[in-house]
């Protein structure tokens, strides 16, 4: 029996109805100030008010080309009836916000639901791309729950130095550590330093801005295809006014976020989150939108996941030589949704008001290296790995197919840092009393720690064991990392060291033990003298005392919870009701 359609809404249901249609005074001044603005009523009277939440800026070079995009998606908006309107919202560039964006993916999170919630808008189209931008939109959009549909800003071209294909982060590390071994010259730095970034866009390797933009695709939040497109291509101008044009039907749909976001969308995410060869920093943001949106996602689905779903997306950096260029002329993410297809649920609603089984019906690969059949992977679990021991109570993660894998199953002496200075300083000792089968800790780097949990985990291979010929070496932090970043890096250890967790009690020569096979991360301490460490651990100081720094300290959750503000979660109080119109 076929399911009958929803009822459309009607003009007088319109929630910008409320602001534009009674015939009071109130309302006069909303008309009057738009015509202020040069806008006649026939231009809005009966149509869908459409928010476009703008994260340009000009500091955030993944961006640079929403400030004409953002016409494309208006062009679109018109062309079904809607009428436009622009709401610029924090950028949290990547490349230039410090300590870290992650401290402020939350405050563009609440941006967006005031946003929404404050002003006379019925649909929202949400431009994003960079790290935190992605999550952070969904977040807010999530909920507020009007339609949404997220226009991913798109990776940038591949990069080029002396005839040689570079991609972003995994080279930067790559070459920064060949200056600092002597292999190459600072004429060469200068050369790579010019050459890896040559087009506006994201990161053109598979780090989380990719990750971040597919995965809302897997959710059910992208236009089919949409999260691949590279920036600079002419198919990034069609899908912004395709965007613009859909979403004015989702409004008449009421095709709403709670209505997309199912907990099978989110394992949807995940399942394609490990096929892809995703960034760490995935976990974190999947769990908080997942629970934003009322569904119980934690680090057990990553783990089942992982244990079932190969890397099948050959894409730098846990592949070899592949950027998101070729993975977009292979077929992209819908190319690979239907490689995976028996690991999705494919009856789950998308902005399309169809079915992901219907968007990728017709999704074929045209470069099986580079988006491989699940026979033939680039490593045969998924992309990341979930540890738990007497080291990290509540989770840490790892990014095995991007690391040597020697260090799967691995025990060392530890090196212990309490702060990036000082580890930064001792790495380039080259007398430093290291050997490769050391674990370089840092610690005091979490959600509090950092403050804001920066991007610190991929810690730098100490001098003395590059000029070795050594590339790789365990290590270990309460930190994140980027998705560009490789090696055998422990992330996201939870509790943090900074709130007591038993990171902070660990010692430089104690050893650690990781078995990434089992799943399991221990120090080899006796229960007796943890104890006693902890009883004589002091606590660090407070990080901040005033402004929104203390509001973060307060409210962060751990990274296994991720990392959203306590005060947000969907089950913190009732909904927030519609603003009051006098």
């Amino acid at each position: 029996m076929s399911s009958v359609p929803p009822p459309r809404k009607t003009a007088a249901e319109l929630r910008s109805a409320r602001w534009f249609g009674p015939a009071d005074l109130r309302s006069f001044g909303h008309r009057s100030r738009a015509m202020q603005m040069g806008y006649s009523p026939e231009e809005w009277t009966g149509k869908p008010v459409i928010a476009i939440i703008n994260t340009w800026s000009d500091l955030n070079p993944c961006h640079t080309h929403f400030k004409q995009r953002v016409e494309d998606v208006k062009r679109g908006i018109l062309m079904a009836g809607g009428f436009p309107v622009e709401l610029p919202a924090i950028s949290v560039s990547e490349s230039y916000v410090k300590p870290t964006t992650m401290m402020y993916r939350n405050m563009l999170a609440m941006e967006t639901e005031e946003l929404l919630r404050s002003h006379p808008v019925d649909g929202a189209v949400l431009m994003g791309g960079c790290d935190k931008t992605t999550p952070g939109l969904l977040l807010g959009a999530t909920s507020m729950n009007i339609p949404a549909i997220f226009v991913p800003a798109g990776p940038m071209l591949r990069g080029n130095w002396g005839g040689k294909v570079l991609g972003s982060g995994s080279d930067s590390w790559k070459y920064w550590d060949e200056l600092r071994a002597g292999k190459i010259t600072e004429q060469d730095w200068l050369g790579v330093e010019k050459g890896i970034a040559r087009s506006h866009g994201t990161c053109m390797t598979m780090g989380t801005a990719s990750t971040m933009t597919a995965i809302a695709e897997a959710v059910g939040m992208v236009l089919p295809g949409g999260s691949s497109i590279p920036a600079a291509d002419a198919n990034h101008i069609r899908l912004c006014s395709e965007s613009g044009r859909r979403v004015v039907e989702m409004v008449w749909e009421d095709l709403t976020p709670a209505r997309i976001q199912s907990h099978a969308a989110f394992e949807n995410a995940i399942a394609v989150a490990m096929a892809m060869g995703c960034s760490t920093n995935a976990i974190i943001h999947l769990i908080a939108m997942a629970r934003r949106a009322g569904q119980d996602i934690g680090l057990k689905d990553f783990e089942r996941y992982s244990r079932k779903v190969p890397v099948i997306g050959n894409v730098r950096p846990s592949g070899s030589t592949y950027l998101m260029e070729d993975f977009f002329y292979a077929g992209g993410i819908k190319g690979l949704m239907g490689v995976i297809r028996e690991h999705l649920d494919l009856s789950c609603i998308t902005v399309t008001g169809k079915t992901l089984g219907d968007n990728i019906a017709d999704a074929k690969v045209y470069n099986d290296d580079v988006i491989r059949p699940l026979d033939k992977p680039i490593y045969g679990e998924g992309s990341l790995a979930v540890l738990t021991g007497n080291l990290a109570p509540s989770g840490c993660v790892i990014k095995p197919a991007a690391m040597d894998q020697k260090f799967l199953k691995h025990a060392g002496p530890a090196l212990v840092f309490d702060d990036y200075p000082s580890m930064k300083k001792a790495v380039e000792d080259e007398n430093l009393d290291v050997t490769a089968d050391h674990v370089l800790v840092l610690r005091n780097a979490g959600p509090q720690g950092g403050p804001g949990m920066p991007e610190w985990g991929m810690l730098p291979m100490p001098k003395k064991l590059l000029k070795e010929g050594h590339r790789d070496m365990l290590r270990l932090s309460d930190a994140r990392m980027s998705g560009t970043s490789y090696g055998a890096c422990v992330l996201h250890v939870s509790p943090e060291s900074y709130i007591g967790g038993p990171l902070a009690l660990l010692k430089t020569g104690d050893i650690v033990e990781v078995d990434v096979d089992a799943r399991t991360i221990n120090m080899r301490v006796s229960e007796e003298e943890l104890a006693a460490r902890r009883a004589a651990w002091v606590p660090p100081p407070v990080r901040f005392e005033r402004g929104y720094g203390w509001v973060f300290t307060k409210h962060i959750q751990q990274a296994d919870e991720g990392c959203d503000f306590d005060f947000l979660r969907t089950d913190f109080g009732a909904p927030v009701p519609e603003p009051a119109i006098y």
